[in-house]
């Protein structure tokens, strides 16, 4: 059996951990990332049939069932990720409708996943139906999309429409836009079937106040979505309280919609 520390999957979701820990979206042990595997490839490093312990999830994702998720870990810095993988991740197989899950690798310390866990496994379920190839859902707390929430209206055409305007590669990377929540409570099943129903129409969910949510094929693409939408944010911050002389017009935007082959979510350019 491989040493799953080795493991491409592994290696990559530490680096992206440590990566966002270094941008400063995740102080302390705010945000949470979870990466769906393949059973071929957990295979290669674990026995898949040693189950270490069963933990309840407090929610049911039928979809889910039988799906293995490397997970962070509740309470964990992402800081320390990099030192201590075993104690700060952990590798789970869903079982019994998504009602609980086998712990397979991790949380040595006797910890278990975040407490967003159904709030990502719901986002996961909600995009997988709009897109097969899904396997990251990514939550943190960029500082200026969370600076942004307090002085933008939360409209989601609105809000879209100005990051779009902030920066040239906005629209190239989320032509779906960004859907927002107002404030919820954290760590509930009610802001977690919130934001999956927001996934259902965007790859990017802004919790007001508080963060955001990624979704994407793998870690490289969703890290790189909220890393263009929290640039967007930040030039907005900038400029908010100054008379805008220049700005990205529609007439701009649907040229990039034809030079980079997308579409702009439909209502949202004049």
């Amino acid at each position: 059996m491989k040493d799953i520390l080795t493991a491409p999957f592994m290696v990559e979701m530490i680096r992206t951990v440590t990566n966002m820990y270094a941008h400063g979206w995740d102080e302390r042990n705010g945000g949470n990332v979870s990466l769906m595997l393949e059973e071929k490839d957990v295979a290669e490093y674990l026995d898949i049939t040693n189950v270490l312990r069963v933990i309840p999830t407090g929610f049911a994702a039928p979809t889910l069932a039988g799906k293995y998720f490397l997970v962070t870990g509740t309470g964990k810095y992402f800081k320390n990720v990099q030192y201590a993988p075993d104690v700060n991740l952990g590798l789970v197989r869903l079982v019994e409708d998504g009602k609980m899950a086998e712990l397979l690798w991790g949380y040595t310390d006797g910890g278990q996943f975040t407490s967003e866990f159904p709030a990502h496994m719901m986002s996961h379920a909600a995009r997988l139906e709009v897109n097969p190839e899904n396997r990251v859902v990514m939550h943190c707390h960029p500082a200026n999309l969370l600076a942004m929430t307090y002085v933008h209206t939360l409209d989601e055409i609105a809000f879209t429409r100005t990051l779009w305007q902030m920066c040239t590669e906005c629209i190239v990377v989320f032509p779906e836009g960004v859907n927002v929540l107002p404030w919820m409570l954290c760590g509930t099943n009610e802001i977690g079937e919130a934001t999956a129903e927001k996934m259902k129409t965007a790859r990017l969910v802004v919790w007001s106040q508080h963060g955001i949510y990624g979704a994407g094929k793998d870690l490289d693409e969703t890290f790189g979505l909220i890393e263009t939408a929290e640039k967007g944010a930040e030039i907005y911050m900038k400029i908010a309280h100054l008379p805008r002389v220049n700005t990205i017009t529609d007439e701009q935007l649907h040229l990039l919609e034809k030079r980079f082959n997308v579409k702009a979510r439909d209502g949202y350019l004049n």
